[in-house]
């Protein structure tokens, strides 16, 4: 509903306007100051709190992706995340080097391709030591012009495992399946998604002998919309709260079930001199400091747990259990 000014309102504003109590350009000014410009072929389609939470998810896998390329190359590697942004595909595509290595790849149950991009240079020296190189600061990745069809088998060995460490990271979020479908060199040739399509570039930085190179993870917006909810913090805490405690009981029971023990079954003991034990033969005595007729102690790594007798089963020496012992009772 429009609101009419009565004329002693317009009277008021007009004195106010020749008295300079109003200034005209800086009420447009503050208009436009309300204004805000928006690309729509950089649309933002994912909050804050969902950055944040991919900022902490790809943390987790830069310390993974670290630990990985450093036992790949046998040297040590530092992987660190730089930053999370949201992009169109063409200026992810426009942003790598005319030659570089990426791996197109898929995760179930999330849709669309995703791509990982490793810069040339760091490439070449991960190669290099890998074939048994020596250090180098420049393993003469400007010169490159391709990649032989041996290097980029080495370079896929290397993406899959980074997968893996990729799959780690989720499994805070959800379970997923990492499948890799292609090495590509080209980024020009890539035709997976439309120029406009919103992708999330997640960036790294490399180094290997403090040469510094970069990384790349590009996922598009299509591969987070069935999974939204999960990004947001306080659902994933909410899940971490939520377990299910007799789920997490059962592996934790079935992995404990086939791990191997120590027994151990003591007959007795005694104290005899170094010159007694050089001169045992076949044949002699030991007295022990237990009666036949009491029950020998079982150990479970090195703690006694139960109360054996000695016997024969199937021909070969046995015990019987007769009692289990508590922690807290001394025999």
């Amino acid at each position: 509903m429009k609101q009419e000014l009565s004329k002693q309102e317009i009277d008021s504003l007009l004195d106010a306007l020749h008295t300079g109590e109003i200034n005209p350009k800086q009420s447009k000014e503050e208009e436009k100051a309300k204004v805000r410009e928006y690309d729509f072929r950089r649309p933002i389609k994912l909050s804050k709190e969902h950055i944040n939470t991919l900022h902490i998810l790809f943390e987790k896998f830069a310390e993974i992706a670290s630990d990985v390329l450093s036992s790949q190359v046998r040297t040590s590697t530092a992987i660190v995340l730089e930053g999370v942004e949201q992009i169109s595909f063409d200026e992810f595509i426009n942003s790598v080097p005319g030659l570089t290595v990426m791996g197109i790849f898929h995760c179930v149950p999330l849709t669309g391709n995703q791509i990982i991009e490793i810069n040339p240079g760091f490439a070449v020296q991960a190669i290099e030591l890998m074939c048994g190189g020596t250090k180098s600061k420049d393993a003469g990745a400007s010169k490159k012009e391709k990649f032989t069809e041996i290097e980029l088998g080495i370079i896929k060995d290397i993406i899959e495992d980074l997968l893996i460490g990729f799959k780690s990271a989720w499994s805070e979020i959800m379970e997923i399946e990492p499948v890799l479908d292609a090495i590509e060199t080209n980024p020009q040739q890539l035709q997976t998604m439309s120029p406009n399509e919103p992708v999330v570039r997640i960036s790294f930085g490399a180094e290997i002998f403090g040469a510094a190179n970069t990384m790349h993870i590009c996922i598009p917006y299509v591969s987070f919309e069935n999974i939204i909810d999960k990004l947001s913090i306080k659902s994933w805490f909410d899940m971490e709260r939520s377990y299910d405690e007799n789920k997490y009981r059962e592996l934790i029971t079935e992995g404990l079930v086939g791990a191997e023990v120590a027994l151990k079954v003591e007959m007795g003991k005694t104290v005899i001199t170094v010159d007694d034990f050089l001169h045992l033969e076949k044949g002699d005595i030991v007295q022990l400091d237990i009666s036949t007729d009491k029950p020998m102690k079982m150990y479970v790594e090195d703690k006694v747990h139960y109360l054996v007798q000695p016997g024969i089963h199937n021909e070969k020496l046995a015990v019987q259990v007769l009692q289990y012992v508590e922690e807290d009772v001394e025999i």
